[in-house]
């Protein structure tokens, strides 16, 4: 694989503590891009979730992500899309600094 998608609803107390440490960890841990969507604002029911969509590049790198108001009051209110060009060489290049990943045929393999 070369990329990641991860769609997600993290409640705010743990999208704020653990949502871009966590997408940076997987992406560095597979040599692979994350493109993680994420449900956003409070909804009918009381629950706020996190918002914070955001592209993260083989090395842990945001390279896109989705301006969100982070506020007590109205956390992740803003819809938005996420975009970037991704450059797959990052990829290869990614592998090759980190061998332990080659090893792993889940990621290792083209496709």
């Amino acid at each position: 694989a070369a990329m990641i998608m991860v769609p997600a609803a993290f409640t705010y107390p743990s999208g704020r503590a653990h949502w871009h440490v966590l997408l940076r960890a997987r992406a560095i841990e597979t040599g692979c891009f994350v493109v993680a969507a994420a449900q956003c604002g409070t909804h009918a029911d009381g629950r706020r979730t996190y918002g914070h969509a955001v592209i993260i590049s083989p090395w842990g790198k945001v390279v896109a992500e989705v301006p969100t108001d982070d506020d007590d009051t109205e956390a992740g209110a803003n819809d938005g899309i996420a975009l970037a060009t991704l450059d797959h060489g990052m990829v290869a290049k990614a592998r090759d600094a980190i061998p332990s990943l080659t090893t792993n045929p889940d990621f290792s393999r083209d496709g």
